[in-house]
């Protein structure tokens, strides 16, 4: 487990080196600051509110739904974008055709962008950097249960690793299993065991506190 968990850490650092586009943006940023126009620090604070906060929220919102009601679930495993935005008022740039993938206890999904970072920005937020990076979009295909293994989530042998490619015509939404000894929650607190990277396949759902 430590040897993967190294593997994952090497490989998030190589995903932070900057490409051609982010010294680009990280310039323009630089000059903007400069000219007193933006304040690095609220920028800051608006990437992660949309990264890990207002995004993830929506989708977690969705799969708490779908935990509980099994014709909603149905619907948005047929066509999620019209779905949310029906129930949700969800929609927005990448979220026009997302399609919503269900973990079983014989399936476990994935979702990459093989050829850029397409993803469902309307239920996740913005992309994280290793979602974007090389070494994932490469190997998870390839190697889905050993980069699984390495986000410290182990999937059985027995059970099948299914890979969806997100491509700019259509991104996926995973449904995690629901964690057992939850029968009597509400979806509000449903939702707060629903990760962004649950939802995109590379964790599971969190287990309810003891």
């Amino acid at each position: 487990m430590a040897e993967l968990e190294n593997m994952h850490d090497n490989e998030i650092k190589k995903s932070h080196l900057p490409s051609d586009l982010d010294l680009r943006v990280k310039t323009l940023e630089t000059l903007l600051t400069e000219k007193g126009l933006i304040d690095p620090e609220t920028l800051d604070a608006l990437v992660d509110t949309y990264e890990n906060k207002i995004g993830p929220r929506n989708g977690a919102k969705v799969v708490a739904r779908a935990w509980v009601d099994e014709t909603f679930k149905l619907l948005i495993k047929e066509n999620c974008s019209k779905v949310i935005k029906e129930e949700f008022g969800f929609k927005g740039r990448q979220g026009e055709h997302i399609i919503a993938v269900e973990n079983t206890p014989k399936i476990h999904n994935v979702v990459v962008c093989t050829l850029c970072s397409c993803y469902p920005w309307t239920v996740l937020g913005l992309p994280p950097t290793w979602y974007k990076s090389a070494p994932y979009r490469a190997r998870i295909v390839q190697e889905p249960r050993s980069v699984l293994a390495e986000f410290g989530t182990i999937i059985p042998k027995e059970k099948e690793i299914r890979v969806w490619d997100s491509t700019s015509e259509l991104r996926y939404l995973v449904i995690p299993q629901r964690p057992l000894g939850t029968d009597d929650w509400t979806e509000d607190k449903l939702a707060s065991l629903v990760s962004r990277n649950a939802m995109i396949g590379v964790s599971l759902a969190e287990e309810p506190p003891l």
